[in-house]
């Protein structure tokens, strides 16, 4: 193949005339062009690491410290009272070189740790501005004076353009609850699911443990925040995530769907490459830590941590544990397209290739009609299966020759496109389409999309995009700011009259290589093994995606109710009406206020929302004692997300009691019963708007429709949902079809009527 003979630099043969070399000019000079990007990215980073070491400081602030020291020493006026003189003396070779030579050297010296001094100072007085987290439960709208000072000193000490990691070292650690603050929201949290006879044993659960082990576990858990950068996040990756040996597919990935509101282009190959490129584009941005990191309110920064394993990353499957794969560059993306892998390098003579030049390439796969190898079609059928087959099939075949290239050459890549020969649409008059939208990016067709990757990008045969995305490296707030900033790249970029992208090709555009595979019969057969378990799965999976645009945040706000707060609330209600009872909540908030935070749990199901919902459903409650009940519900339900946020949250810290107890090998009833109550209704919230730069004033048909996930219990409810705008709120609803007592489509209609109760009620 020719583009495997321009990959040879060069070649010799050996005659009666000698040795005979013949060098490749093209191919030495992407060797160099190669070697220069790298040193180019690791110089970046040492300057990046350095910046972010003095942060709050700049580099240049040294140079002023300098020159405030000498011009005082100059003056005959000691700045250092005596440090520099004790230099002169004592550093040896000092005497040697004499005054004034001395006396600058010791100046130097003088300012560099001054310099320090300050930064350090500065630093941990910031970490611990840091922990103050009292604005966030102030009234809207009134501020404290302990507040306004804090946020003056807070802005007094943050530097100019942070970088994406310049806040790193001055986040503060996640505090571990007390024990006893943990326990009293636990059982405050299970009293509406709870008769009384229930509850009593569970006090007594909670008492017992509170006053037995529960001291020790907690003593472990404190020493354990001491050392550790976060105490959760290491033990929540690996127990939650990656020693799971169940299929990932469905029970772990989320996926997203495309701004459906606008169709940009049918061509499939024009917008592969548009989206292709943005996606670079957000990469170099986070290799050049030019992307800020996000501040709330503007002030305070959140962890930025995630965003390192985002490209370039891939799950390794093991039989008692996966590990994540990171490569700290790639020059290339792998792509699937009807059965057959490509390796497509995104570089060409040390530079970016443009969309134009993406599009060529990706073309020449769609026009590509060579079949795939045997078993190649439904090869990601094993990242989409259990892990062990996968990880044992792996060792087996994909340990060396060309199986361990081909898998080396996908799962070092920047990330997966697939493209899909399906296409799929969006009208407001059949929710049928958007629900297939969704099952695709969900889980496709189970051998589509490689599951172990970060991201694979989807983009269907008519335009449309989408992704799945691994969980164990990030949540969905990363995923959903590079999507995000996807959209507006794609709009800014657009395409010409024929639906092809802008610009002309100049240079030839380096060939896809097709991946090469030799995978014996036995390999196939794990193949089709994990494809039927894929199969039963997705045939399992219930979706329906429910778009509400009857009104959306903007009524919301008129009726002094935070949005999530009131879409919790809906949903309480139409879980109520669907089931008949209430069910442990979860819904997901953040922990990324403190260093390498994750995600905490809100439990939605309260003592106030279950009065509420009953309220709603009691006809002879009267409409103002309703509403009454609803406030009461969402502020206690904002209450305890803000605790989630803050670091007084339950769940995770029960969750690391549960670990400190199994590495003890101490059985706790309590623990133990916790650990296994099901989340009927696992709830989450698709951030928007992460970026300043998509205008959904001036663009509101660029929003994108969120994303989704699996159920999570057998007899539940998975609901994601995204307030897209000021009248329009997207849900993402998934159960199993196996359940009797579960129907998507079903809870979307409880949910759409839930909605427009509550309009009723705070309708004049």
């Amino acid at each position: 193949m020719a583009e495997a003979h321009s990959a040879v630099a060069f070649s010799f043969t050996v005659d009666d005339e000698g040795v005979n070399v013949r060098l490749n000019h093209e191919a030495l000079h992407a060797v160099w062009q190669s070697g220069v990007r790298s040193w180019k990215k690791r110089l970046g980073r040492i300057k990046n690491q350095f910046h972010n070491g003095v942060y709050p400081a700049s580099p240049a602030s040294w140079l002023f410290t300098l020159t405030i020291v000498l011009a005082f020493y100059m003056a005959a006026i000691d700045p250092s009272f005596g440090f520099i003189s004790f230099l002169q003396a004592h550093v040896p070779g000092m005497e040697a070189i004499g005054a004034p030579k001395s006396e600058y050297i010791g100046c130097l010296i003088y300012s560099v740790v001054l310099w320090f001094t300050f930064i350090l100072l500065f630093k941990y007085t910031l970490k611990a501005l840091l922990t103050y987290t009292g604005w966030m439960h102030e009234p809207r709208g009134k501020v404290s004076i302990i507040t306004k000072a804090w946020l003056l000193l807070v802005k007094l000490l943050e530097g100019p353009k942070p970088r994406l990691y310049s806040y790193q070292g001055s986040l503060p650690k996640l505090p571990v609850p007390s024990l006893a603050q943990t326990m009293k929201q636990y059982l405050r949290s299970v009293r509406p699911l709870c008769d009384d006879e229930k509850y009593q044993r569970m006090e007594n659960l909670v008492q017992e443990f509170k006053s037995g082990i529960g001291r020790k576990l907690q003593w472990y858990l404190v020493l354990k925040s001491w050392w550790a950068t976060n105490y959760v996040s290491d033990w929540w990756e690996e127990y939650v995530y990656l020693r799971g040996r169940s299929p990932i597919m469905v029970n772990s990935n989320f996926y997203g769907v495309d701004a459906v509101l606008r169709h940009a282009t049918t061509n499939q190959a024009a917008r592969a490459a548009n989206i292709i490129y943005a996606m670079l584009q957000f990469r170099r941005l986070i290799d050049r830590e030019d992307l800020g990191p996000i501040m709330l309110n503007k002030t305070v920064p959140l962890c930025s941590w995630q965003y390192e394993r985002q490209f370039n990353t891939s799950r390794v499957p093991g039989v008692e544990t996966d590990t994540l794969k990171h490569v700290m560059d790639s020059k290339h993306i792998a792509v699937y397209h009807k059965g057959r892998y490509f390796k497509v390098y995104i570089y060409t003579k040390g530079r970016l290739l443009a969309p134009c030049e993406i599009e060529v390439m990706l073309q020449k796969i769609l026009d590509n009609q060579d079949e795939p190898a045997a078993g190649e079609k439904h090869l990601a059928a094993l990242t989409a299966g259990d892990r062990i087959p996968w990880a044992r099939a792996r060792a087996d075949y994909f340990a060396k020759g060309v199986n361990k290239a081909s898998l080396d050459a996908i799962e070092k890549a920047a990330f997966v496109v697939a493209l899909d020969e399906d296409e799929q649409n969006f009208d407001r008059d059949d929710p049928n389409l958007l629900d297939a939208f969704g099952r695709s990016m969900l889980h496709g067709k189970g051998y589509d999309r490689w599951f172990d990757k970060s991201f694979t990008l989807v983009v269907c045969s008519n335009g449309r995009i989408g992704f799945n995305a691994e969980h164990s490296w990030a949540d969905a707030p990363c995923m959903a700011h590079c999507w995000e900033h996807c959209m507006f790249l794609d709009d800014a970029y657009g395409y010409r009259d024929d639906g092809h992208t802008k610009g002309e090709v100049t240079t030839q555009p380096p060939n896809p290589i097709k991946l090469q595979w030799e995978l014996p019969e036995a390999c196939q057969a794990a193949i089709s093994n994990s494809l039927a378990v894929a199969q039963d799965l997705i045939n399992d999976v219930d979706l329906h995606l429910l778009m509400h645009d009857a009104y959306g945040k903007g009524f919301m706000k008129k009726c002094k109710v935070s949005p999530d707060a009131f879409i919790q609330m809906a949903l309480q209600l139409a879980y109520y009406r669907d089931a008949g009872k209430f069910c442990l909540t979860y819904e997901a908030s953040m922990t990324r206020l403190y260093r390498e935070g994750r995600t905490e749990t809100v439990r939605s199901c309260s003592v106030e929302s279950s009065a509420f919902a009953r309220a709603m459903e009691n006809k002879s409650v009267s409409k103002a004692e309703c509403i009454k009940l609803m406030r009461k519900a969402t502020e206690r339900h904002q209450d305890g997300y803000r605790a989630a946020m803050t670091g007084g949250g339950i769940d995770r810290h029960l969750f690391c009691l549960y670990v400190v107890s199994k590495y003890l090998g101490i059985e706790s009833p309590f623990l133990k019963e916790v650990l296994s109550e099901p989340w009927r209704l696992s709830t989450s919230q698709t951030p928007h708007q992460q970026t300043d730069k998509l205008d959904l004033t001036k663009n509101p048909d660029l929003i994108s429709a969120g994303g989704g996930f699996g159920p999570v219990a057998d007899d539940g409810y998975g609901v994601s949902y995204i307030v897209a705008g000021e009248d329009m709120i997207f849900f993402h609803i998934s159960s199993k079809r196996s359940c009797a007592e579960t129907d998507s489509k079903r809870f979307g209609r409880t949910i759409q009527r839930s909605l427009q109760d509550l309009h009723e009620l705070f309708s004049p």
